[in-house]
């Protein structure tokens, strides 16, 4: 038996939900006092950071090369 893939239709682009999320998680590290949770949060912020402008890269329109 196979499960069925629970499929939801996303309203926002990836690089919206990643900078949300950035947003999100560096606003609940600042309410933490200095500590593992709150560099988790902190990291998690800049790796969704680094992967939506990594995601803007790889989509950027790719220019046919020039040689002589």
């Amino acid at each position: 038996m196979t499960t069925k893939r629970n499929r939801k239709k996303q309203t926002q682009s990836l690089q919206e939900r990643l900078a949300a999320f950035a947003e999100n998680a560096r606003e609940r590290a600042l309410s933490l006092p200095p500590g593992s949770e709150r560099e988790m949060l902190l990291q998690r912020a800049k790796q969704n950071e680094a992967t939506s402008n990594l995601t803007d890269w790889l989509s950027a329109p790719v220019y046919p090369r020039r040689d002589g």
